[in-house]
């Protein structure tokens, strides 16, 4: 199999001032084009850590994709670095030069100087591929290392012209250069269990999966997904051969089974929603409107969401939900009986066929003996019937939130199956 590295450049990914999104757009690009990714590499703006990173990954890659240092400042010095590695001269290329002119004159609209049409020079010994959103233009080289040809491709950092890049040239070229091996995978999600649990039921499925099947675990706030992933000369021998262990997967986990595709649980809700004609209205306190968030972040959520209404003061939670003042001062805010009001307040208020009501302490201060930072009490249901279950995180204010979200947004799914 044709194996790939990606090499990603700029000292602000390695101080973690910048999050490389970049490396993982680009291995999941080339995995679904059926190119292994070999190595991925973050080096800071320095010319010997950037030749060094060439040299070495050449010996272990066929396709080498480089991302970052093709602005027009001092630091961006990816350009000048591989015109001199790969023995050429700087020339501007005329196409990128009218391209720059172009977005400087009349969509940035300034003057044209000098270090614009920096940008448009590049090696003479490179493929130019034109930037169609933005002023960078990638570059392609060529070299046979060790008999081997191997690509060279470099990019700009910016994602969205990346991204471009990678779809309309670069994985056309990688294909007709190399063709394509058969890489299948399919995943399922899980929830409500732990990662260990899982794998001490899956050992003896693990134990008979054929050597070119491998399975992974990917566990993420309160969600473990399982991945197969087949790798077959034949693509029609691989599909066949994954899908039979993937049936053989599905059952042996059906218990906490959520999705039989890798998507998000509040995409697998609204998908349940919108099958069943239904609404979802959300009353939250300590997510703060987080779940709404992830809800209408989903495309064509307003076939589904009614509204939410973030109660995070008690007096919000008593006059916009109609919490009782002496459930309150009874039980606290963090308790069965107010995300119970809470709920029954968004279905009167929202008119929603179903609701979710949380209420807790995410910390890191305003915990107590008897309900420490982590206690959250959630409430889902409708109006015939409304389930509250009390939960305890130990974790950070952020992943306690998204913990509540999604253990919230698996309760709601469980009353939706159990009531249809």
């Amino acid at each position: 199999m044709i194996k790939a590295t990606i090499i990603t450049i700029g000292d602000e990914l390695l101080i973690g001032q910048v999050i490389d999104t970049n490396s993982a757009y680009i291995a999941q690009q080339l995995n679904i084009a059926g190119f292994a990714v070999n190595r991925r590499i973050a080096v800071g703006d320095n010319a010997g850590d950037i030749k060094k990173a060439l040299d070495e990954e050449k010996l272990y890659s066929q396709i080498i994709l480089i991302t970052g240092g093709l602005g027009p400042t001092a630091d961006d010095i990816t350009k000048p670095l591989l015109c001199q590695y790969f023995g050429g001269k700087m020339v501007v290329n005329d196409e990128a030069f009218a391209n720059v002119q172009n977005i400087v004159a009349n969509i940035l609209k300034r003057p044209f100087t000098d270090r614009n049409k920096k940008q448009a020079q590049v090696p003479d010994v490179c493929t130019v591929i034109q930037n169609k959103r933005g002023t960078a233009p990638g570059m392609i080289f060529f070299e046979n290392v060790e008999g081997t040809k191997t690509i060279f491709v470099s990019m700009p950092g910016v994602p969205y012209e990346m991204m471009g890049m990678m779809q309309q040239d670069v994985i056309p070229l990688l294909k007709s250069t190399f063709g394509t091996a058969a890489i299948a995978h399919r995943t399922l999600v899980l929830a409500g269990v732990g990662e260990s649990t899982i794998a001490d039921m899956l050992i003896n499925f693990e134990s008979q999966l054929p050597d070119n099947i491998k399975l992974a675990y990917l566990p993420s706030y309160g969600m473990l997904r399982l991945r197969l992933t087949a790798t077959h000369a034949n693509a029609v021998t691989n599909t066949q051969m994954i899908e039979e262990q993937f049936e053989q997967l599905q059952n042996l986990v059906s218990a906490y089974l959520v999705s039989l595709t890798d998507e998000p649980i509040e995409t697998t809700v609204a998908n349940l929603l919108i099958k069943n004609t239904a609404t979802l209205s959300t009353a939250e306190s300590c997510t703060g409107g987080y779940i709404a968030h992830l809800f209408t972040s989903i495309a064509g959520s307003s076939a589904f969401f009614e509204g939410s209404i973030i109660s995070y003061a008690n007096d919000v939670k008593q006059n916009l939900l109609g919490v009782q003042h002496q459930t309150l001062l009874n039980n606290g805010a963090v308790s069965k009986a107010v995300v119970l009001q809470m709920a029954a307040g968004a279905l009167q208020n929202l008119q929603s066929t179903y609701t979710i009501a949380v209420s807790g302490i995410m910390g890191p201060s305003g915990g107590t003996k008897d309900k420490p930072v982590g206690t959250v009490w959630i409430c889902v249901g409708n109006t015939q019937k409304l389930v509250a279950e009390q939960f305890y995180f130990r974790f950070d204010r952020a992943l306690n939130i998204k913990l509540t979200a999604a253990a919230a947004i698996n309760m709601l799914r469980k009353f939706i199956l159990e009531i249809n």
